[in-house]
């Protein structure tokens, strides 16, 4: 991944959680606290912004602009969150010589350091991991992530705000794997136009 596709990448995410922020609202309205799609919605608006006023010349710029953006504009569990699968993105990089599977698999390991969260426990874990999983055998497609987010449907939340309403998360999809979701597919239409 170059700046380029980096950019194009935020820009892609950012149009999506803008068009699915009303769904992200009612994903985490029945098993959260309702605010995922307008925390995340403000959040991109504000990464999008950064860029376009900063300019960053680097990946490593750009993912340092996205971490401290997220970290200090986004509430709720999100901001700490997906700031965290920045942050471990950004000292997993390692310049033209990273494999970005492994960047991947740095921002991971930050979010479970993050949320003490495991596979099967309904969170954007469940995405990602099978995520960096496929890209690291080369196999990330758009319908790993799809099915990776109808996935947690059937879990029961284990973690966050979704834990505490039980066997009623059972038949809800996370609202944080399908912005994970989104993320993903942000990136692999980035790197598909280049």
């Amino acid at each position: 991944m170059d700046i380029q596709i980096g950019i194009r990448w935020m820009e892609l995410f950012n149009e999506k959680i803008q068009q699915e922020k009303d769904y992200l609202t009612q994903l985490d309205t029945p098993i959260g606290d309702s605010d995922h799609g307008n925390n995340m919605s403000r959040g991109m608006a504000h990464v999008v912004e950064a860029i376009d006023t900063q300019s960053p010349d680097s990946l490593e710029e750009l993912l340092k602009l996205v971490t401290t953006t997220l970290l200090s504009k986004v509430g709720g569990a999100s901001g700490p969150l997906y700031g965290s699968a920045f942050m471990g993105m950004l000292k997993t990089y390692q310049g033209d010589r990273s494999s970005w599977s492994k960047v991947l698999q740095g921002g991971l390991e930050s979010i479970q350091k993050r949320g003490k969260a495991e596979v099967g426990d309904k969170t954007m874990i469940d995405v990602w991991a099978p995520v960096v999983q496929a890209a690291e055998n080369e196999q990330l497609t758009d319908e790993v992530i799809d099915g990776s987010v109808e996935a947690t449907k059937p879990l029961k939340a284990k973690k966050g705000r979704a834990s505490y309403v039980g066997e009623r998360s059972i038949g809800h999809i996370d609202p944080g794997a399908y912005s994970s979701a989104l993320l993903f597919h942000a990136m692999l239409e980035a790197e598909a136009e280049q």
